[in-house]
């Protein structure tokens, strides 16, 4: 592999990894990994990721949107993207890596960063809940809704990143 080729397959999985990550800030992550594959197929020559894997992918991405859509239907808060949620999920991210990697390879890499990420910032919102007068506080169904939704969200994600990545490495 030349140089170049190296710098563009590491930019697309440093994309894919944050599609799955920005989930927990109530981005759509799924389609950024979606795009990202796209592009990657094209660029390719869609040599390693083809129209079937591309079509699975935007049905995943659509199923995890409709997802997203229904939970925040049904009432569930949003988590507050401060700068302490930010760096919660950041920090627990690196934890959760570095826990679940010994384990399950480059799968608990990814996996570790997502649910240690999400740990973070749902510790986060739970203090920041704590301080709140009790007539202000989200209910806890509600936030329960919304790690829910983040959760289902996350793991199509994750499988989407499982899929493309097994489609380049194969």
């Amino acid at each position: 592999m030349t140089p170049l080729e190296i710098g563009g397959l590491t930019l697309f999985i440093l994309v894919l990894l944050f599609g799955a990550f920005s989930i927990l800030f109530g981005l759509p992550g799924t389609v950024i990994i979606l795009i990202d594959a796209a592009l990657y197929a094209a660029v390719t020559g869609f040599e390693r990721i083809g129209f079937k894997i591309l079509v699975t992918l935007l049905i995943l991405s659509i199923l995890a949107e409709l997802a997203d859509f229904a939970v925040g239907m049904a009432g569930a808060v949003k988590f507050g993207a401060s700068r302490k949620a930010f760096w919660a999920s950041i920090i627990g991210g690196l934890i959760g890596a570095a826990l679940l990697a010994p384990f399950l390879m480059g799968l608990g890499a990814v996996a570790g960063g997502f649910l240690g990420g999400f740990a973070g910032i749902l510790t986060v919102e739970l203090l920041h809940q704590n301080r709140l007068k009790p007539a202000l506080r989200a209910a806890w169904g509600a936030i329960l809704g919304r790690a829910a939704g983040i959760c289902v969200k996350g793991v199509f994600a994750l499988t989407m990143v499982i899929i493309t990545l097994a489609s380049v490495y194969n």
